[in-house]
Parts: structure tokens; sequence; C-alpha cells
């Protein structure tokens, strides 16, 4: 007998027992989708392995897509922007999280005459997203409040299309993440320049929507451990990229709300799960 009940499928059998379930399992689109799905494939085929519990891997055409279905709820497990812990009207709950902390970073053309973040007066800036923390909302709460200058926002998706951008000529600057940076081909890396790096702040967690059992939960926060701890599955993790997981809780992400980034946020209205 298979029960649906917003987005959640268990199998039962005749006694009752819950044997397997199948849970849907969003990511936030920082990559292009086949680079999304040659990353995360092989991590839930792992964690299917590890929990006997089946995962459906979604993905959405951008981040404010994705920020909309989360907000619904669309997803029982979601790997998702840090601040949306702290805006979080569905109540995810964080299983695990990289223990390195990131930064945004500010990137220009190597060939740009840009040497200080003061001299984008009036320029057109790229970024993934307007509430991807350490791509946009740090960045842009530090050029408002610490250069102080003014500047037009263009929001292009995703990390890849923001670098992008700047290489190709099309935005004087873009916010991404070292991370993200990192994981770009070396003909789009070596074209660009870090301007400026913002403070650091805690990784993207992967969170349960509260209707996924306790169990299940711990199930997978113990299972993606466990495969940080094997070679194969920590090289695995290396893509996301997560090198060093631990358990993560929402009191981690607490002091982003000292941030005062409220005022840069701008709210996804929720789409239906």
């Amino acid at each position: 007998m298979i029960r649906k009940a917003l987005g959640l499928c268990f199998l039962w059998c005749v006694a009752g027992t819950v044997l397997a379930a199948e849970f849907s399992f969003g990511v936030t689109p920082q990559f292009e989708r086949r680079q999304l799905f040659a990353i995360w494939t092989p991590i839930l085929a792992d964690l299917e392995r590890r929990t006997g519990h089946h995962f459906t891997l979604v993905t959405t055409p951008d981040i404010p897509e994705f920020e909309r279905r989360y907000n619904a709820g669309a997803f029982d497990f979601s790997y998702m922007n840090p601040y949306l812990v702290v805006e979080n009207p569905q109540a995810y709950v964080p299983l695990v999280r990289d223990a390195t902390p990131i930064f945004g970073i500010l990137v220009v053309r190597k060939d740009s005459p840009v040497h200080s973040a003061a001299d984008l007066e009036g320029a057109e800036i790229a970024f993934p997203a307007p509430n991807a923390i350490g791509a946009s909302l740090l960045i842009r709460a530090e050029l408002a409040r610490t250069f102080k200058i003014r500047f037009k926002p263009i929001y292009v998706k995703s990390h890849t299309a923001t670098y992008l951008s700047v290489v190709q000529g099309l935005a004087a600057a873009g916010g991404g993440v070292q991370k993200t940076l990192d994981e770009q081909k070396d003909s789009v890396r070596e074209q660009l320049r870090v301007l400026h790096t913002t403070r650091p702040f805690p990784t993207h967690p992967v969170a349960a929507h509260p209707r996924v059992p306790a169990d299940v939960r711990e199930a997978v926060r113990a299972a993606f451990l466990a495969m940080a701890a094997s070679p194969e599955g920590a090289q695995l993790l290396k893509e996301v990229p997560m090198t060093r997981p631990i358990a993560a809780a929402a009191r981690d992400y607490e002091p982003l709300r000292e941030l005062g980034l409220r005022e840069f946020f701008v709210p996804e209205p929720a789409a239906a799960p």
C-alpha cells in the first residue's frame, strides 16, 4: 500500500510496518542543472544505500523559484542558503553542514581597472539572486554600508551565470562564494580576480521538513556523517562542496540574525507544493 502526503510516500507491509519511504530532495541551484545532477545523483544513491529510503532529486530553474518552493514546504529534504534557516516559515530542521565557514566574494575580470569596491559607484553588478547570503545579501549590505556606493544589481539565476556575466563583460563585477568559484572551469576562474571578501558565516545545511519523521531525519544525518568518514563518500561530498561535514542545528545560524540583513532580504512568495 502506498500513501502519499505532501511529498512523502510510505510503503507499508500488511502488518503496517514501514519498510521504506520516498522523499523529495531539493537542491539550491548554485550551478547549472547538469552539474547539479552530476554532483547529487551519486550522493543520493549512497544515501539510499545507507538508509534504505528513496530520494528524488528536485532542481528548479533559478534560486528565486527554489525559495518559493522552499517557502511552500515543497521539499522533504533541502540543501539550501544558510539565511533560509533564519527566514524559515516552514521550520526546516538543519541536519548537517560543512564545519568550515564560508564567505562571500566580489569578483571582477583580471584586466579590470577596478581595484576597490569603492570604484564600482554606479556600476552594474551581477548576483545569483537577491537572497543568496554570501553571494548577494552580505555583499550588497557591505557595498551600501561600508563603501557607501550606489550600484545596479542584476540577478542572473546562478553562481555560474554570475561568473560568466563578469567574464563576458556583461557586468562590472559579480557576487559569489569562494567554494563555487573554485568549482568553475579553469577557462572561467582564471579570468577572474577577487576584489572583496565578506565576513565568514556558517555554510549551507542539509535540512529536513518537520513533517519528516524524527527517526528518518536522524538516519539521514547519520548517513551523511558516515558517508563523510569513507574515502569514496568524502570524495562525493567534496563536489558539493562539503569537505568537513558535521552535525548541524538551528542555533548554528542564529548569528546571522545579528548581521541586520533584513532590509536587504527580498521574500519570495510561496509556490504551491
